[in-house]
């Protein structure tokens, strides 16, 4: 993994500081073209059938099963009723309009159809040039060699948010107040995080490492996601995306993103 030089690491921290949206950053550092394509026999991805989820727009069992087992807070109302303000909330998996999921530039060259209209599912997207891998001064977070995956050590985050700065997906979250006593039921497999820690989705690896797949994915009824290996041609993954003519977010920034959205 490259290291940030020291100029490096004091332009993007100028960036942060005087508040620059993720778009700045990236053009900063992580639009690198010239960055090596993942060469490992196994590249995991998520394949994402929108029609499918939209057959029951009311269902949440992929994001209560992914939360659940990852002590994920849900910061309900106050006394007064008040809701939870949005940049507080914490979410690993999430439904969202297309128009939140994609900019007008891809709606326009893809035959999306009634895809405009149906949820979008979105999860950090683990993507093979990752540009929160870039900015992390501290290592907290990096791209596993041997599957693509982005990983995350909460110990190591000291917060300095450059991450969340750095994704242009909106897929981190920070604690700005201290997770645990919102956690319905604690799950004492995984680690809890604490005030001050970035946090995201990590396409279930301890799962992974036990032989089962994503918990979203098994908690999926309408089988809306497939989760699979793309060097594997015997993998549902790859074989739809063979077939099927897929969407990925924001793909002229080059992060290369391993979430895609099926469109026909």
């Amino acid at each position: 993994m490259r290291r940030l030089s020291r100029r490096q690491f004091l332009s993007i921290g100028g960036l942060v500081v005087v508040g620059a949206s993720a778009s700045q950053v990236m053009s900063a550092l992580a639009r690198d073209e010239k960055a090596p394509v993942a060469t490992a026999t196994i590249r995991y991805a998520m394949v994402i059938d929108p029609a499918k989820c939209a057959q029951d727009p009311t269902c949440r069992d992929c994001i209560d099963a992914c939360h659940k087992i990852h002590n994920v807070p849900l910061f309900a109302p106050n006394a007064q009723g008040e809701e939870t303000d949005k940049a507080h909330e914490i979410k690993w998996i999430w439904k969202a309009t297309f128009e939140e999921a994609f900019d007008e530039q891809e709606g326009d060259n893809y035959a999306t159809g009634g895809m405009k209209e149906q949820p979008m599912m979105l999860l950090c997207n683990h993507c093979d040039n990752p540009p929160c891998v870039r900015v992390c001064p501290t290592q907290a977070t990096w791209k596993r060699a041997s599957d693509g995956i982005v990983m995350m050590d909460f110990h190591r985050c000291i917060g300095c948010r450059f991450c969340m700065s750095g994704c242009p997906y909106g897929s981190r979250s920070f604690n700005f107040r201290d997770p645990r006593p919102f956690v319905q039921e604690i799950n004492t497999s995984f680690p809890t995080r604490t005030k001050g820690v970035v946090e995201k989705c990590n396409f279930c690896e301890e799962r992974l490492a036990q032989g089962q797949p994503p918990a979203c994915v098994e908690a999926c009824r309408q089988k809306a996601l497939v989760f699979g290996n793309l060097e594997d041609p015997n993998s549902e993954a790859h074989k739809i995306l063979a077939e099927r003519l897929a969407l990925r977010r924001k793909e002229h920034l080059g992060t290369r993103p391993q979430a895609y959205y099926i469109t026909s």
